[in-house]
């Protein structure tokens, strides 16, 4: 079982320093509080999640102060975040994931139907939806949809020779499937797309919201189900003239390690190209194929198609540091 302290230490040391100073601090302090720690111990252990945990007490109330207020608040109101925490899942959505996944997209043969595993309420289908703008040392690429700029500007810096495409895929269907889909049409569940955004993320907060804005008037097909239980079927209702993209970005961590293996065992089976953008560690033969290009600045996810590693990346799409062709 993980150790509740060093959790969320490491959260505070890795995952919110550089990023959000209030999760920094409540983080922190929970660790070095063995009062707070037995606290958190009460929740099923894959609810644990220090994100999750300080998302819902802010949906529920708590306001982004310092370590001290917030745990009166979270002790006081712990009977409504407690059911509070274990009805939800980690859902953030985060659409500058298409960002870094439109480069491998745009070399596939169109027009796409894109089917995301993971899709919570499916912001990062709309690829063709957005303005895009990568930087680089050859200066500065933007790509904008066919009817003009988008509400949505997606930036990502770019080293090594990304092929940015001239212009946006042909998508014409969009699927998703999720344990508990999102749907954007409910107030409740926008509100928690935009709490999933940490609390000093306010242009984070601003993208997702446009980003809505697209998805609501073009909802996708969003189904509930397992990863693999549901993948068949849902597949099966893509059009059959245009070609499959299976996505996952930052999903498959998620799953036990021997249900990881097979799904991407019946993904490797399905008449489909999958895109990926996941931990370096998360897919065997992806981690195998690039060990000998990881080094001591390389980014924590690999962006690969097919299995076959194109770049690394960041895990919001902000950043690509391309390597094709891939190394076997």
């Amino acid at each position: 079982m993980r150790d509740t302290a060093d959790w969320y230490r490491g959260f505070a040391e890795v995952d919110a320093r550089h990023r959000s100073a209030i999760y920094e601090a409540w983080a922190f302090g929970i660790a070095d509080d063995p009062a707070m720690v037995a606290l958190i111990d009460e929740l099923p252990e894959t609810r644990r999640q220090p994100s999750l945990v300080f998302a819902v007490s802010r949906l529920l109330g708590a306001e982004p102060v310092g370590f001290d207020a917030f745990r009166s608040w979270l002790v006081e109101n712990w009977s409504r975040v407690r059911p509070g925490v274990e009805a939800r899942l980690n859902q953030t959505n985060e659409p500058g994931r298409s960002a870094a996944i439109l480069p491998a997209i745009a070399q596939l043969p169109g027009p796409l139907a894109l089917l995301e595993v993971g899709a919570s309420a499916g912001l990062c289908l709309y690829p063709d939806r957005y303005s895009y703008r990568y930087t680089g040392g050859d200066g500065v690429a933007t790509v904008d949809p066919s009817d003009g700029e988008s509400a949505v500007l997606l930036e990502c810096a770019i080293t090594g020779p990304v092929p940015v495409p001239g212009r946006l895929p042909d998508v014409v269907w969009r699927g998703g499937i999720d344990l508990a889909p999102l749907d954007v049409a409910k107030p409740e569940d926008r509100e928690w797309l935009e709490t999933l955004a940490w609390p000093e993320e306010d242009a984070r907060r601003d993208r997702i919201r446009s980003a809505i804005g697209i998805a609501r008037n073009d909802p996708p097909l969003l189904v509930a189900g397992d990863a693999t239980d549901a993948l068949l079927e849902l597949a099966g209702t893509a059009p059959s003239d245009a070609t499959l993209v299976l996505i996952t970005s930052g999903v498959l961590v998620y799953l036990p390690y021997l249900e990881r293996l097979r799904f991407i065992d019946l993904a490797r089976r399905l008449d489909a190209r999958w895109v990926s953008l996941e931990g370096v560690a998360v897919i065997p033969s992806v981690q195998q194929r690039v060990q000998a290009r990881l080094h001591p600045t390389s980014g924590g996810f690999v962006l690969a198609l097919d299995e076959h590693p194109l770049s690394f990346g960041g895990p919001h799409g902000q950043s690509l540091d391309w390597f094709e062709p891939a190394a076997d």
